[in-house]
């Protein structure tokens, strides 16, 4: 199949979701790539093993977000889409942009809040843009702005529903209570809602995406395709530790849940002593302020969001944040990036 995104092709229906601190980057990004998808680099603290990372924060992400963009286009040898994941809540958003650009990334996701001004950012640049999106409504004002202000709409458009990992576009006590819309009712609503409009835009679904058949039945309500994150995890190719990968292999059904985030949004993550302290109120001393997230303080804020998930990427499983999908649980086995994506082929068109 051919996925035809501006002049750049997917030969495979899979965005492979940007995950951070270090779990995707140029290397996982680059294989995803090679083999016909969409692979994802994380622009959450891609510097963090740089011997001037907290020294020299800002630098350090600038400068190895563009090596691990280089890197993960060498290995792609012009396959597949190599993109940037940009959340609009930290506080460098629009310096990480300026460096991928620069970098000549292919596309550039950006959620965590409403990427109003991305068209801007990107004017006069050859790149793919599009919205992460939890509801219809959220994309009606992102739509209404884009063409207002801008003239333009997504290049394609990513839909996270309440089963994803890391940071959730949903509050708290409505995800408990099971006040939120499935995934497959967001899809239709926002199908719905590009006909009334009468645009065609590629619409990608993530959250709890695990088999070919969940792939194969989101195609068959009209996606184009599937985001998919805590599935690579556990492959050869994948950027973090092997000891990050072994929390998945590790963990069962009871272990993952939701997290308070400084960010201001609930996430859902591997329970661990970091996890159960959070839960119980405590505060978690900061050894290290990076300044990275517009909404959080310092004096107020229960833990370092970046400095857990540094922490869990090196593979420290008690203090480190391990970001996880609902289905992370049923990761049992660390293959290669190539083997999945065969794997994940065969179930979705068999």
């Amino acid at each position: 199949m051919k996925i035809q995104l501006n002049q750049h092709t997917m030969t495979i229906p899979i965005i492979q979701g940007g995950m951070g601190v270090g779990v995707s980057l140029g290397n996982l990004a680059g294989h995803v790539a090679l083999n016909g998808g969409m692979g994802v680099i994380s622009t959450a603290h891609p510097g963090y093993r740089a011997d001037d990372f907290l020294k020299n924060t800002k630098e350090a992400n600038v400068r190895e977000l563009q090596v691990e963009i280089k890197k993960a286009k060498e290995i792609a040898n012009n396959n597949g889409i190599v993109a940037i994941n940009a959340m609009v809540a930290i506080r460098d958003y629009e310096l990480m942009i300026k460096a991928a650009l620069d970098a000549k990334v292919d596309a550039i996701i950006s959620g965590a809040g409403l990427p109003l001004n991305l068209p801007a950012l990107v004017k006069g640049h050859d790149v793919l843009i599009a919205p992460i999106v939890s509801s219809k409504k959220a994309l009606a004002v992102i739509l209404k702005s884009w063409q207002r202000k801008h003239q333009r709409v997504p290049d394609f458009i990513v839909i996270e529903g309440a089963l994803a990992g890391g940071h959730l576009g949903f509050h708290k006590e409505d995800l408990l209570e099971g006040k939120v819309q499935s995934l497959e009712a967001i899809l239709i609503d926002v199908l719905e809602l590009l006909k009334q409009l009468d645009l065609c835009i590629p619409v990608f679904v993530a959250g709890g995406i695990y088999t070919g058949q969940d792939i194969r039945k989101y195609i068959d309500l009209g996606a184009t395709g599937v985001q998919m994150a805590t599935r690579f995890i556990t492959t050869n190719e994948c950027d973090a530790s092997l000891a990050y990968k072994q929390a998945f292999l590790q963990a069962t059904t009871k272990d993952i849940d939701l997290v308070k985030s400084p960010v201001g949004m609930p996430g859902r993550a591997i329970k661990n002593k970091l996890t159960e302290k959070l839960e119980k109120g405590q505060r978690i001393p900061i050894k290290h302020c990076f300044q990275c997230l517009i909404p959080c303080d310092p004096k107020t804020t229960p833990y370092c969001i970046s400095g857990a998930l540094i922490d869990a990427v090196k593979g420290n499983k008690e203090e480190g944040l391990f970001f996880s999908g609902s289905n992370g649980y049923l990761n049992k086995e660390i293959i290669s990036v190539k083997r999945l994506i065969k794997q994940l082929m065969e179930e979705c068109y068999s």
